[in-house]
């Protein structure tokens, strides 16, 4: 991290093409650190997990794409593939009880906070064993109990939650802290601007990410947004970083200092990490809007492939380690199908349930 908190964890890096320079990257990463992970306060079986927990979204994402391709649920699907060094990173970063809210792309998010892999595809098949009782569906996974506050459908919707969850951590002074994260297409969202300026006005211990993933649905960010994405933390004078989101370590030691400072100061902080989704915006995206070239350019710094790298390179694990991991990952994403497909439909009267704070006075009526 810099000195100065005012600047940016990493000067950016000015290349925007492929070594062979035949096409323009949508978003350019900064270097990842590697630092020996002892030095991180992280053990051994930490990183194991972080693996296990990488492995697992993977799995877990590519199953749903197949089933979602079989027609066994509908709607929206939007996965989290590239991306799970954020997610991972993140929450070993944080507390267990600090907050966590985010937009639509949320399986993963869902998956290192609690939710099992049986309640996640539930949720996907619309069961009643999901982890929103089958009502939410891809876009709306959630865990209260432990402090993920879910997904939500509208671009920009939850931010002002995000800071509205700071705001009672430190009413209530308990020591808590909120992260909000979304996409690119939300920066120019008014509902983020103005909960940035009541943020930084009240001071709220809130970090507000932007997982910048290089495209808002199907928009480069270069060409929807001017300038640095993280810069935009400057017309509020507010503290600010952006590094590289495809290696679980950088993420972690990144967002643990941060946190660490948020919850010390109470005061936001805006963070950039750049990373890369490896499939369209939705099942229904085409991604046309982007060259083959660029994405295997980027799957060279795969986030699950890095770290299961790591572990090898670090006499961690061996690789029949690693392989009997995968291997009980897989059984259990398999089983969480099985789960599935054989768990009740919610009943009619669900509609009614869970849309007031309290027992809906209707529910009396006879």
């Amino acid at each position: 991290m810099a000195k100065n908190k005012q600047e940016a964890v990493f000067t950016p890096i000015g290349q925007n093409h492929s070594k062979n320079g035949k096409f323009e990257k949508s978003v350019d990463l900064p270097p990842a650190t590697r630092k020996k992970h002892t030095t991180l306060g992280l053990s051994d079986d930490d990183v194991v997990e972080m693996f296990r927990l990488m492995y697992l979204q993977r799995r877990f994402e590519e199953r749903a794409m197949q089933m979602y391709q079989k027609g066994k649920f509908g709607g929206f699907l939007h996965l989290y593939i590239g991306q799970e060094a954020v997610s991972t990173g993140t929450v070993f970063a944080l507390n267990d009880d600090d907050d966590i809210i985010t937009a639509y792309r949320d399986h993963g998010w869902g998956l290192v906070r609690g939710i099992s892999a049986r309640e996640g595809m539930a949720e996907l098949f619309g069961k009643a064993t999901g982890c929103s009782k089958g009502k939410g569906g891809s876009m709306h996974f959630a865990n209260t109990e432990q402090h993920f506050w879910g997904g939500y459908g509208i671009v920009g919707g939850h931010i002002p939650i995000g800071g509205g969850l700071a705001f009672a951590n430190k009413y209530l002074d308990n020591g808590q802290i909120s992260t909000c994260f979304f996409g690119d297409g939300a920066v120019d969202q008014g509902s983020l601007h103005e909960t940035m300026n009541m943020a930084q006005l009240w001071k709220l211990p809130v970090v507000f990410v932007v997982e910048n993933n290089g495209y808002s649905m199907g928009t480069a960010v270069k060409r929807h947004t001017v300038g640095e994405i993280y810069e935009r933390a400057k017309g509020y004078g507010m503290k600010h970083a952006c590094f590289n989101g495809m290696d679980a370590l950088t993420v972690y030691e990144n967002m643990k200092e941060i946190a660490d400072e948020v919850r010390e100061d109470s005061e936001p902080y805006f963070v950039e990490i750049r990373t890369y989704r490896y499939r369209g915006h939705s099942m229904s995206d085409p991604q046309k809007y982007r060259t083959k070239e660029e994405l295997e350019e980027f799957q060279k710094t795969d986030p699950v492939e890095r770290i299961r790298q790591y572990l090898l390179d670090k006499d961690v694990l061996e690789e029949s380690d690693i392989e009997e991991i995968e291997n009980k990952i897989e059984e259990e994403v398999l089983d969480a199908i099985d789960y599935a497909e054989e768990s009740p439909s919610p009943e009619p009267e669900e509609l009614y349930e869970d849309m007031f704070a309290g027992t809906p006075y209707f529910h009396d009526k006879k």
